[in-house]
């Protein structure tokens, strides 16, 4: 009789995991406490149009990789896939100047020099070292802790150039990166897409992964690729319980028996996953006095490993609209509690037709959010909270059409959300819909994926290694499931 798996949480770390269980010969059951799978690989209706929120760009779209080679194992991308056919990375305007980050480094390089002749050398320099960053592969077929000198030679091999990346770039984050330039568009387009306080090489490596094609935007949106992966779930016989809260993990003599759901019922396991937000499982699923040190270390000390959210809003605009992917932009003021913002983006989602009505698109606003921010949204009372909501749309409408005018009248509401929407929907901490923020001189989160003191628990989803994201979910769920394997003296192929 084969083992059952008992997996909490149906985001991208739980589905993966259960399809992982599957192919290593399991029974495999996911409890997902909303009415959709998915976590924050999510999208929803409005009105006739789609609100996607989730996929920039997806890290693993080039075939050659081990990580496509798990997304196409776990059913959400294959070789027929189709990808939006998008150019750049993004746009930055300061002043009357408009900079591009173009996915053709050559043409980057150029026009960056062309509008900032005074930073050549360091235009020259950073597009170099993005050329370098292209070799950076996210390890996807078996746990660092698992891989033998055999594995770290053939890593070292394909990441050849990476220590020269870290050399230059590993040790300032993007604000000190902006520095190194003089135009003051370049020092804003150096400084946009991540935190200021992210270290400058995950810029770097971002930014290769969009130019060496690894970072493709699957058309259809976010909610599409979740429910390709459930779809391969229930085909291989896996059961998905939606709508079905888990209220606590059962542990019993250094073993975890199995769950608890809300409503009381008790289902038994033989071995447990646990894919939801680390915050949740140990204030909430179980003690914590299981928590490992260094997770507690990073929850205690936010100034160094912060976390990044966003306000955000949707609107449904005429696909006419001269701006296209994403633009950032200077605009008044805007205060949000106790935080003051004078720039912002807006991304058109043009690129997909499946989104709009014919003739229409999506645009999406955001304002970077952090802890201070969630805070300042979860002391609002109920009435409170809604009357802010409309009022910082008012203000970032206005904004919007200041700077694109020929939006004036043919802009509508979709929606909007906060922190504190992630943090409801997917017991995100403190609204983050990405890990820990990997900051200069500290320690980059990374779990081994176990729990101490439990032989039989084991942990998936974007929160076990910096700086999460869709690709770390996705790993984590295959190498929750071959650990499992492993401690059972089994071959960990699946």
């Amino acid at each position: 009789m084969s083992k059952k798996v008992i997996i909490i949480g149906g985001g991208i770390g739980g589905l993966s995991a259960g399809v992982y269980a599957l192919r290593a010969g399991f029974e495999a059951e996911i409890y997902e406490k909303n009415a959709v799978a998915g976590g924050e690989c999510m999208g929803w209706n409005r009105r006739g149009y789609h609100i996607d929120n989730c996929i920039h760009w997806l890290t693993g779209t080039d075939q050659k990789t081990k990580l496509w080679q798990v997304w196409k194992n776990v059913g959400a991308i294959d070789e027929n896939t189709k990808y939006a056919d998008t150019k750049k990375f993004y746009s930055s305007r300061c002043g009357n100047q408009e900079l591009t980050l173009w996915n053709d480094l050559k043409k980057t390089e150029e026009e960056l020099i062309k509008g900032a002749p005074e930073d050549e050398e360091e235009i020259r320099k950073f597009i170099q070292y993005v050329e370098y960053a292209k070799c950076c592969v996210i390890p996807a077929a078996k746990p660092l802790d698992m891989m033998k000198i055999k594995d770290y030679i053939e890593m070292g091999k394909e990441m050849a150039y990476m220590p020269k990346v870290m050399k230059e770039y590993g040790k300032i984050n993007c604000r000190q990166l902006a520095e190194r330039f003089h135009n003051p568009t370049l020092r804003k387009l150096m400084q946009d897409y991540l935190p200021a306080d992210y270290t400058a090489y995950s810029f770097l490596v971002s930014y290769a992964t969009m130019a060496s094609g690894n970072g493709n935007i699957p058309l259809e949106g976010s909610l599409a690729m979740t429910m390709r992966i459930v779809k391969k779930f229930q085909e291989m016989g896996g059961l998905l319980h939606t709508n079905t809260p888990v209220k606590k993990i059962i542990i019993e003599k250094n073993k975890a028996r199995g769950i608890e759901l809300e409503d009381g019922t008790i289902v038994k396991a033989d071995e447990v996953i646990s894919a939801v937000d680390l915050s949740f499982l140990f204030d909430k699923l179980i003690d914590r006095k299981y928590m490992p040190k260094a997770l507690k270390n990073a929850y205690e000390n936010r100034k160094a490993y912060p976390i990044t959210s966003g306000f955000q809003v949707a609107y449904a605009i005429d696909n006419t609209f001269s701006a296209d992917d994403t633009v950032f932009f200077d605009c008044e003021p805007l205060s949000i509690g106790s935080q003051s913002f004078s720039r912002m983006s807006i991304k058109s989602y043009a690129y997909d037709k499946t989104f709009a009505p014919e003739g229409k698109t999506v645009l999406q606003a955001n304002i970077v959010q952090y802890d201070v921010d969630y805070e300042f949204w979860s002391s609002l009372s109920r009435e409170d909270y809604k009357q802010k909501k409309m009022e910082l749309v008012q203000e970032i409408t206005k904004r919007i059409i200041k700077e694109f005018p020929e939006l004036e009248g043919k802009i509508e509401l979709l929606d909007c959300w906060t922190p504190l929407t992630y943090s409801r929907y997917c017991n995100a901490f403190h609204g983050s819909y990405m890990g820990f923020v990997t900051t200069v001189g500290n320690k980059q989160m990374r779990l081994n994926g176990i729990v101490k003191r439990v032989n039989n628990l084991f942990l998936a989803g974007q929160w076990v290694m910096s700086p999460g994201g869709l690709p770390i979910a996705v790993i984590s769920g295959k190498f929750a499931v071959q650990r499992i394997l492993k401690r059972d003296g089994k071959s960990i192929e699946i």
